[in-house]
């Protein structure tokens, strides 16, 4: 019975269960779907677009036949009409996911692509375009180019180009108004943004202020002001008050500083402090310093800073209230200064990794905020103290104290010291150089920075004594307290340059330089020194380094000016005097330098541009003087040069020459009773000068009066005077020669005299020729005929000739010319 119901297949029939598997339906197969005429009609029409007809298709249930050992495959369909998983169509089966990957069929073996993603179709159709002459759009569209114009105006603000900002914000103004009414035209005035309208209407009052159009600005805030729909607007009223602050409008400034700091609440501390120090500041400004200290009272109450310190003490000064300076001093130095120590960045073993963090943080962005504040914090103590020392106590040496003390007593310990020495630079600027002297002395047993500077402080002030021993003695207490110290260098290199050791001088110099290469002072003494050296080259190029730092320094331009012109370069000279003059227009000397360097290059009429310029500036000085009477007389100006030497005569009254070259004006220009005046005064203030007195008697003479003999007889008597002289000169000369060959040393002595007379003597003018002929070779040379040319001497009647001609005509042989 078990068996009746147990039939087996027969061995004919048998076929594997997993057969037909990978056998592909043509159906579906896209390769070639391009080509085919009949799908691609059906796509291009409605006919591909048609459901599809699952009515006519029995349910699953009743109409697959499932197949089994006993009966053939039968093809299964599903109700959309696609075939079943294993089902065989045309001799293909369509795949089964779970034996074969997805995508691969045998009939790839017939040349089909491996297209999972059907990449092959071709690219996906675009997407439909969007309405752009709809309201909406154009309203998104708007707002995004007047956001667009407020980021251009921020941006060209931040660049410098102020007339930029401002032109793009009042466009993105003008959009802004077209948007809102076309918003309000579309919907309603709840949907419009009022963000936007905000951002517009401060970027424009922003650039109004910058540009300095502050009534333009002032309303443009007010309509944000009085809106309130702008939440936050009340806030804008500080900047208002900034305004009025620029505009030196203080009671405006104080009412909105004081306006805003009502609407704003006290969550805001920081701003609510600002705003206090605003309105202390405009306090200040109006000179009501009382109120000013209850406003940084109160911001030193609430949250101190060094600025409002720093302000509290000066209105407490202003004030001049001892005992309210030093609390507020003491308030001022209670600030904690927010700033790591250095010893952060000092690392604490050998560690590669944390060395290089250190070296990487020590000079970052943060860093260089810590110094400037640490650097701000000791130049508003300093400052401070040095305002209140002198008058919070009954001197300034006890009020200083005071000041240290205070100092020590605070996290600021460091600047104890400085304020000590800072003391003693107060009492240099007071000339009290004792004191100085003796406060810099009590630093010799402190620590090597502070021990360092203050020898350095003594060895500048020995060495302007010229107490080069003292000098020298504490710059090497500086040198070796801190060797890297480059001003203590400098000095000790001066001391050393003094004693005329310039080889040594450059190498602290150079040491100086090495610590620190913006050190100007060792680098203008090494110009100085490699010139001492001889090394002009060195010297140049260490002026020309330093006229990089230090662009119109005066000193730098001069020497620069002066080694072109030792290297016999006038051209160059000149360019840098030049440069020169265009800093210090008034100076005479390079005035003077620039007339001689042009006078030397044959250019007359620039040298006496200059030569003028400086005497205009400086009517003293004998060479610019003598240069331009000369030119005056060259350029046959007699009138104008008498004027020159008039000067020169009232400078120098003791000199002969420049009387007696007034008087050779005289007679150059055909004043002849001038020049003889002018002749006589000079001999009755220098009876024994021979050239007036040959002068005296040859325009006496020509003249025909009768004070000739006079004047004849007195030249005689001058000339025996002097010929008697220059005997006793010779024989004493010839004296000590004898003494210096017998060696003995009366000889010396006496040879030693005779020819410092005898060089005395020589520097006079001979017997024979004019006085004038000693001087410069421009003036001397007018002055080969003392009486001018024939025409221009004085006419006088026929006459006998008398002894008086005979002595004149024996006296000054060929140089007098025949009536």
């Amino acid at each position: 019975k078990m068996m009746r119901n147990v039939h087996l297949a027969p061995e004919a029939d048998e076929d594997d269960l997993y057969s037909g598997y990978n056998d592909y339906n043509p159906t579906f197969d896209t390769e070639d779907l391009e080509n085919d005429i009949a799908f691609q009609q059906a796509v291009r029409t409605s006919h591909g677009r048609r459901p599809p007809m699952t009515a006519k298709i029995p349910g699953t249930s009743a109409a697959r036949p499932v197949a089994t050992a006993f009966g053939s495959k039968v093809t299964l369909t599903s109700s959309m009409g696609r075939p079943m998983t294993g089902a065989i169509q045309d001799g293909f089966a369509r795949p089964m996911t779970a034996v074969h990957a997805a995508g691969y069929t045998k009939a790839s073996m017939r040349g089909s692509l491996f297209d999972p993603l059907g990449q092959a179709k071709g690219p996906a159709p675009p997407l439909e375009m969007k309405n752009q002459d709809s309201p909406e759009e154009k309203i998104r569209q708007l707002e995004k180019k007047v956001n667009e114009l407020v980021e251009e105006s921020c941006i060209a603000n931040s660049c410098g180009d102020l007339k930029l900002a401002l032109e793009k914000a009042k466009e993105a103004g003008r959009k802004e108004r077209v948007l809102v009414r076309q918003r309000e035209q579309i919907a309603t005035p709840e949907s419009i943004n009022l963000d936007l309208t905000y951002t517009v209407l401060f970027n424009l009052a922003s650039q109004y202020a910058a540009n300095e159009m502050y009534a333009e600005a002032l309303n443009t805030y007010q309509v944000i002001v009085k809106n309130k729909m702008f939440s936050n607007g009340g806030r804008l009223k500080v900047n208002m008050g900034n305004i009025y602050l620029k505009q030196r409008n203080y009671s405006k400034a104080i009412k909105f500083y004081r306006m805003a700091l009502d609407q704003i609440p006290s969550v805001h501390k920081e701003m609510r402090i600002k705003i206090m120090q605003n309105i202390g500041v405009a306090f200040i400004k109006t000179g009501q310093y009382r109120d000013a200290i209850s406003s940084f009272e109160h911001t030193m109450s609430m949250s101190p800073n060094l600025k409002a310190g720093f302000n509290l003490v000066l209105c407490c000064f202003a004030v001049g209230d001892g005992e309210q300076m030093k609390k507020a001093f003491q308030k001022l130095i209670a600030v904690p200064l927010e700033v790591d120590y250095d010893d952060k960045y000092i690392s604490p073993n050998d560690d590669p990794h944390t060395n290089l963090l250190i070296e990487a943080i020590k000079n970052d962005s943060l860093r260089q905020i810590e110094r400037e504040r640490k650097s701000m914090a000791e130049e508003y103590i300093m400052t401070a103290a040095k305002l209140i020392a002198p008058v919070i106590e009954t001197s300034f040496a006890v009020g200083y104290d005071w000041c240290v003390e205070a100092v020590k007593a605070s996290q600021y310990v460091e600047l104890a010291n400085d304020l000590e020495i800072n003391k003693a630079t107060t009492y240099l600027k007071q000339k009290d150089f004792n004191q100085a002297v003796e406060t810099l002395k009590t630093f010799e047993k402190k620590d090597s920075r502070v021990k360092s500077a203050a020898a350095t402080n003594l060895s500048f002030l020995y060495y302007l004594e010229n107490e080069l021993a003292q000098a020298t003695d504490y710059a090497d207490l500086a040198v070796n307290s801190d060797r890297y110290n480059p001003a203590a260098l400098t000095n000790k290199g001066n001391t050393v340059f003094a004693n005329g050791d310039y080889e040594k001088a450059a190498e602290f110099y150079k040491e100086a330089l090495r610590n620190d290469s913006s050190c100007t002072e060792a680098l203008y003494n090494l110009g100085l020194s490699y010139r001492k050296l001889n090394r002009i080259d060195e010297a140049l190029d260490c002026f020309l380094k330093l006229h990089a730092i230090l662009r119109n320094n005066a000193q730098v331009l001069h020497q620069i000016a002066n080694i072109y012109e030792v290297m016999e370069d006038p051209n160059q000279a000149i360019e840098w005097l030049m440069q020169l003059i265009s800093v210090v227009p008034t100076d005479p000397c390079i005035l003077s330098k620039l007339g001689k360097l042009y006078d030397n290059e044959g250019d007359k009429s620039q040298a006496f541009h200059y030569y003028y310029e400086s005497y205009r500036h400086f009517p003293s000085n004998i060479e610019v003087i003598e240069w331009l009477g000369a030119y005056y007389i060259d350029t046959q100006f007699c009138e104008k040069a008498i004027e020159y030497f008039e000067r020169a005569a009232l400078i120098l009254p003791t000199q002969v020459k420049w009387q007696l070259m007034i008087a050779s004006c005289y007679r150059r220009s055909g004043n002849y009773q001038k020049a003889l005046d002018k002749y006589k005064v000079i001999h009755r203030k220098f009876p024994e000068n021979v050239e007036c007195l040959r002068f005296l008697v040859r325009l006496c003479t020509d003249m025909g009066l009768k004070e000739v003999q006079e004047y004849m007889t007195k030249l005689k008597r001058v000339e025996k005077l002097k010929e008697i002289r220059e005997q006793r000169i010779k024989s004493g000369r010839d004296g000590s020669a004898r003494s210096r060959r017998e060696g003995s040393a009366g000889g010396d002595s006496g040879g030693n005299k005779g020819e410092r007379l005898s060089a005395k003597l020589r520097a006079l003018p001979g017997t024979s020729e004019p006085y004038e002929s000693s001087s410069s070779k421009e003036i001397g040379a007018f002055y080969i005929d003392p009486l001018g040319p024939q025409a221009e001497r004085p006419k006088t009647a026929a006459r006998k000739r008398t002894e008086e001609d005979e002595f004149a005509d024996e006296e000054l042989g060929d140089d007098l010319l025949p009536e």
